[in-house]
């Protein structure tokens, strides 16, 4: 026999609005956890949830989330302070939200400032991104006739990673850990990206296209302010489940690190979500269940 659910929902607090955060959320949309007026048991809590964006506008893939039931987002509210023991988070503005789960997705930051031009190129930074590269290859490829040549610029496990992408799509790469002065756009009328690079003393290359895979850290600081372990390189440290060492706080994405490598460079967005998001609901379980009086619990045992 189905039972009511509490009438206080699960309060989920989701710091970030990136890749990682939208993935998470669209998992909770997917399985009806965040419509107050939906038949609801035991075993499936509502959720009411939050969005900290530091940014003041709104990504066109969230914003057809942005009216979900049971969903807030608040744009330009960037997160300062996590109060692990009141379990608040306050804003730079002073505003103060309480969860009863936080999931950390910050992301990562370049290394360096970005390279001039840049944007007119492709870029990997997570494993989410060999995706957009591979489909700009397909084109770039119908566009030539032939095998294409890429300029690779970049160090690191995520230039391995990048070469790895554009040599299973067929891509000659021409790997360079020289950083560029600035990325050269196609000439005008070209629907190809970026072909070519120049170098501080003025020298260039040129190729097909252009892929910039340079090394960033995780924006793990936010995670500090609670107490939260960290990983050498800086990144949130979580488990095999995405829970923090703090109670209640989980990370996914580029924040997150395990083993020593970010987990952004392992797992897809969506990977990372699915698993989190399981373990959210699961948590949810508990402590509804903790809540109940023993008749509402051993009716749920049975």
């Amino acid at each position: 026999m189905p039972i009511t659910p509490p009438a206080n929902p699960i309060h989920l607090v989701i710091v970030g609005a990136g890749p990682a955060a939208q993935s998470l959320i669209r998992q909770f949309t997917m399985r009806g956890l965040t419509a107050p007026d939906a038949p609801h048991g035991v075993h499936e809590p509502v959720f009411a949830i939050t969005i900290l964006s530091n940014r003041d506008d709104c990504p066109e893939a969230l914003l057809s989330l942005a009216a979900t039931p049971g969903m807030s987002i608040r744009f330009g509210q960037a997160a300062a302070f996590i109060d692990a023991e009141a379990r608040t988070v306050t804003t730079d503005e002073g505003l103060e939200f309480a969860y009863d789960q936080l999931v950390i997705a910050t992301g990562s930051a370049p290394v360096l400032p970005p390279v001039e031009g840049a944007s007119s190129g492709l870029s990997y930074s997570t494993i989410d991104d060999a995706e957009q590269i591979g489909t700009a290859v397909t084109d770039i490829t119908k566009q030539l006739g032939r095998r294409p040549l890429g300029i690779l610029v970049g160090t690191g496990p995520a230039a391995g990673q990048a070469e790895a992408v554009l040599r299973t799509r067929g891509v000659r790469p021409i790997r360079t850990t020289l950083r560029p002065a600035a990325v050269m756009p196609s000439v005008a009328g070209s629907a190809l990206p970026a072909t070519g690079i120049v170098f501080d003393d003025g020298s260039t290359m040129n190729a097909d296209l252009i892929v910039l895979a340079e090394e960033r850290i995780p924006r793990g600081s936010l995670a500090g302010t609670a107490g939260v372990q960290t990983a050498p390189d800086g990144g949130i440290r979580v488990g095999r489940d995405f829970a923090t060492s703090v109670p209640g706080i989980w990370a996914i994405g580029d924040a997150a690190s395990r083993d020593g490598l970010r987990l952004g460079l392992v797992l897809s967005s969506e990977a990372a979500a699915a698993s989190c998001a399981t373990r959210l609901v699961d948590d949810a379980r508990i402590r509804i269940v903790g809540k109940m009086l023993p008749e509402q619990a051993a009716d749920t045992a049975a």
